[in-house]
């Protein structure tokens, strides 16, 4: 602890963002080691269990459970488009490579930024246009769109799902804006999506072992670990110095999925991976020429 208040906030960012990545990994691997159960059942247990670490958060700091004026739209739609993309996400883990399925959830910033330029009205730059354009050919080397792929459906659900996550960051975002308490969004989007999904578990639970039990409830405890982490990061220091880090996780998945899995990504999938991750180091890049680094961080 001594170490990390000795740190410049920059450092503390890059140190929560990476540990983010570690964690969703970790949600992303229990889930897949949980086996054949339905996504829904999964998606359910994953946000129970990340609902009552947001509880926990809010009441030791004494936060009411009230959204700030004009929030509770923005706090529905981040929820609808967050529970979507978990589904997304979660669906393709089960049926591709877990770095293919970590790499498509990556197309979210990219669709942030869209977002952000159609419904909170920021420019997007000339580069920035590029950037993305760039990276949707990444994503189409991994989802390989053709008839001889099997994979399609399961891959398009992923890119599916890492566009809606681009929508829900989208509503994160004006939320911040309009003063909104971080852990409050986090309880609503955990509740709103445990609520979403009982209905599903009380009519189509598929049962489960202990084995199973277990492996879902260590994927609800990363994916609160990994939520609180990447939000401590974003404290500490801003997207355009820390969010190139957060791709991290395509590497920590690739070794987890080779170690646990043994998945092995093809030729077109490693392109894909390399576009996307060099369109998001040129945005990195780019924002921090367009904004200087303040040595006071």
């Amino acid at each position: 602890m001594k170490l990390l208040n000795s740190m410049s906030n920059r450092a503390k960012g890059v140190i929560f963002i990476v540990l983010s990545a570690v964690c969703f990994t970790g949600m992303n691997t229990f889930v897949r080691v949980s086996g054949d159960i339905p996504t829904l059942q999964k998606v359910f247990f994953r946000n129970f269990v990340a609902m009552f670490f947001a509880l926990f958060a809010l009441l030791k700091a004494k936060s009411g459970f009230r959204p700030e004026k004009g929030c509770l739209k923005f706090l529905i739609i981040r929820s609808i488009a967050g529970l979507a993309g978990v589904f997304g996400n979660f669906y393709a883990i089960d049926k591709i490579d877990l770095s293919d399925a970590s790499m498509l959830n990556k197309m979210s910033p990219f669709f942030a930024l869209i977002f952000s330029a159609l419904f909170l009205k920021e420019k997007v730059k000339p580069k920035q246009a590029i950037a993305i354009a760039v990276a949707f050919i990444g994503a189409l080397f991994i989802i390989k769109p053709s008839f001889g792929n099997e994979n399609l459906f399961a891959s398009a659900i992923g890119f599916f799902g890492g566009m809606c996550a681009g929508a829900a960051y989208t509503a994160v975002r004006k939320l911040g804006l309009m003063g909104e308490n971080g852990s409050l969004t986090v309880f609503f989007f955990s509740a709103f999506s445990t609520a979403a999904t009982a209905p599903y578990l009380i009519f189509n639970y598929h049962h489960m072992d202990l084995y199973q039990w277990a492996a879902l409830l260590a994927a609800g405890v990363c994916a609160a670990g990994g939520q609180f982490s990447i939000t401590a990061a974003y404290t500490y220091a801003p997207s355009r110095e820390i969010s190139v880090y957060d791709y991290s996780q395509v590497v920590f998945a690739a070794i987890a999925g080779f170690l646990v899995f043994g998945d092995v990504p093809d030729i077109l999938s490693f392109v894909g991976y390399f576009i996307i991750c060099a369109m998001a180091v040129w945005m990195f890049l780019y924002n921090n020429r367009k904004h200087p680094k303040n040595n006071a961080c």
